[in-house]
């Protein structure tokens, strides 16, 4: 069995490979090309995000006439209806306003008029990067995600003081689920047909109720890293479950950080909650039988349990993406290779012993003495 000090160190490392990977996708070409991309998008205030919302609800990227064009390479679209937005009306402060106003500006808001913008979606042309060409729900399926998700959302209902729920996608407006800070509660979108991502969305938003909750140490933290650490545990979590989780994850994290510094500072705060995580998940995972006991235990193995045993971790160890992991799987296949390599032993030394009249092979040895 891992002693105490190898269990932190393999969860410490689970946390160092998520900033690992996430860093080295956002050194990738295509990443800044995204970064540049995202730039050249108006940051609209929240006055503004909600009057999109209201009239286009999947709006992802949205530009101005114009804008499309000279930017982008993209026409709007024949037919298409604007979607209106509220841009200020800045006006030239004369001496007299200034007075009045009581500002030293020499320019100054007063009053705004609304103007159509258009989304991607609304558009033909040069294609244009997103989140979704780093964001990809192709997660490979794991027979016993269903019997977890099923066991954790139990236990958050019934030995905490979150309330876990499901309700149809098509509610969530895109979304896979949420956490609502002012009711404690998580929504789950559960038609969701893919078990893994069901999982590890369960796993994000516990996450958001752990780190930035009402009450939470950083519940005031920007939305970039409350985003980034939320996947990052989850991402972390499926890790240690031996779910792959890169193709969504390590994006979904990247165009929310975007920046190293923030990569680094977000992830430094999330070690205690991912523990958290892993040792629940593991918890569960005995509950539930589908977890092998640890190989302290060896001994007390059948021969068939052993060798059942056996092939089991060298079919995971094929089937392993993440190096710690399958190194780990590698130290417990060889502590197993040990005893039924001592087991052979024993059997040989007694055989032989039942049976002193049989001539023993000579060691190389000794054979290579004679020559």
């Amino acid at each position: 069995m891992p002693s105490k000090v190898e269990t932190e160190k393999w969860k410490r490392q689970l946390v160092e490979n998520a900033e690992k990977e996430i860093l080295k996708l956002t050194d990738s070409e295509k990443f800044k090309s995204y970064l540049d991309t995202v730039a050249k998008f108006h940051r609209y205030s929240q006055r503004n995000i909600d009057l999109i919302y209201s009239q286009n609800p999947s709006a992802s990227q949205v530009a101005g006439f114009k804008k499309w064009q000279n930017d982008f390479k993209r026409s709007v679209n024949k037919g298409e209806k604007g979607i209106r937005i509220a841009a200020p009306i800045i006006k030239k402060l004369t001496p007299e306003d200034q007075k009045r106003l009581d500002t030293t500006e020499e320019k100054a808001i007063v009053g705004y008029r609304y103007i159509p913008v258009f989304d991607v979606s609304q558009t033909s042309g040069e294609p244009v990067l997103s989140a979704e060409d780093f964001v990809k729900e192709n997660l490979a399926d794991h027979q016993n995600v269903t019997s977890l998700y099923n066991a954790f959302k139990d236990y958050l209902n019934q030995q905490t003081d979150l309330k876990v729920s499901e309700v149809p996608l098509e509610t969530l407006n895109g979304a896979k689920g949420y956490f609502q800070p002012n009711t404690n509660e998580i929504v789950i979108g559960g038609d969701e047909p893919d078990n893994a991502l069901k999982l590890k969305t369960l796993y994000h938003e516990y996450a958001h109720s752990q780190l930035h909750g009402l009450k939470s140490a950083f519940k005031d933290r920007p939305r970039a890293y409350q985003e980034t650490q939320a996947e990052a545990v989850a991402y972390v979590a499926m890790q240690n479950i031996g779910v792959d989780t890169d193709n969504y994850s390590l994006g979904y994290v990247a165009t929310w950080a975007k920046d190293k510094a923030v990569i680094h500072s977000a992830l430094s705060e999330i070690q205690q909650v991912s523990n958290k995580v892993i040792e629940l998940s593991d918890g569960l995972t005995k509950q539930l039988g589908l977890q092998k006991e640890p190989e302290h235990d060896l001994k007390k193995l059948s021969a068939q349990e052993i060798n059942k045993s056996y092939q089991g971790l060298q079919q995971q160890i094929q089937q392993a993406r993440n190096p710690q992991q399958k190194s780990e799987l590698k130290n417990k296949l060889n502590d197993i290779h040990h005893e039924i390599s001592n087991r052979t032993q024993k059997q040989l030394q007694a055989f032989a012993e039942q049976n002193p009249s049989i001539k023993q092979p000579k060691s190389e040895l000794d054979q290579s003495l004679k020559r």
